[in-house]
């Protein structure tokens, strides 16, 4: 329990101290995230012991884990250089080659399921990298860096989780979704709301680039897909049958552990932000 409190107090020190020490700060440590976070998934599917889907007969699946690293690198390095070089949006067309190498090298991998294999590399892109290039754009959603959009995501984050925890416990009786998240409840979600909803306002106060409005929307988005996001990642330990996406974090598992409610949160809060920039406060 000590360890998992050190952990916990040290990560959130780390994670607020990436949003204020400037862009270049923001952009490396979440590269490294994203990587780390890619690798994970990499390694669960891969492992040994979770080659295959419960009940699949198909045979093992294994995810070209460096050329999926390799797009994922290339693809938040070109978003680094269009937003902190000024390079066209353009300089994307240089991730190609690196997409169409994935199928290239499945031809000499000499794999059961080769095409398993391009899906599963794929899928670890889009599950574990791309809501990090959503987060990464938030700090950028007026042009020049803003550390405001992608620290009050964070707060409202764990605002949520801290509200979920708190209320799971004293009033949790409703389940979720029990097969595969046994202790969320219904009560435990509402805590998350309203303390989160409390956060957004808060937000407001002293963060004016959005209008009060905004943020509480956003925290709405991110208590309910926040938590689909806790769900799914689940769903996949329960696949393989592990209980940690890792062990970089000690007492927290891994990253994907840690970055659950960020993976489907962040597309759509940074989505919201874009399409209702500059419009008149309500």
């Amino acid at each position: 329990m000590k360890t998992r409190a050190i952990t916990g107090v040290l990560f959130v020190i780390v994670m607020v101290a990436s949003t204020l020490l400037g862009p270049w700060v923001f952009a490396v440590f979440f590269f490294l995230v994203s990587l780390f976070g890619l690798d994970e998934f990499y390694r669960i599917i891969n492992t040994a012991g979770g080659n295959s889907l419960k009940g699949d007969k198909t045979g093992s699946v294994q995810a070209n884990r460096w050329a999926g690293l390799a797009l994922s690198a290339v693809l938040f390095i070109t978003l680094v250089l269009i937003h902190l070089r000024g390079a066209s949006f353009s300089i994307l067309l240089y991730s190609i080659p690196f997409i169409t190498l994935i199928f290239w090298l499945e031809l000499f991998r000499k794999q059961e399921n080769p095409f398993s294999n391009i899906a599963f590399t794929f899928l670890g892109i889009i599950f574990a990298v791309l809501p990090f290039l959503f987060f990464f754009q938030l700090g950028f959603i007026e042009g020049a860096y803003n550390f405001q959009y992608p620290l009050g995501f964070l707060i409202m984050l764990w605002a949520s989780d801290t509200g979920a925890y708190l209320a799971g416990n004293a009033f949790g009786k409703t389940k979720l979704f029990e097969r595969h998240s046994p202790k969320k409840t219904w009560e435990g979600a509402l805590g998350g709301l309203i303390i989160s909803g409390i956060a957004s306002f808060i937000l407001s106060r002293f963060y004016i680039g959005i209008a009060p409005w905004q943020w509480l929307v956003s925290s709405m988005i991110i208590v309910v897909f926040g938590t689909y996001g806790d769900l799914v990642e689940s769903m996949l330990k329960r696949s393989y049958n592990i209980k940690d996406s890792g062990n970089i974090l000690p007492g927290h598992g891994g990253l994907l552990d840690r970055f659950d409610g960020l993976l489907l949160a962040a597309p759509l809060v940074y989505l919201f932000l874009e399409l209702t920039k500059g419009l008149l406060e309500l």
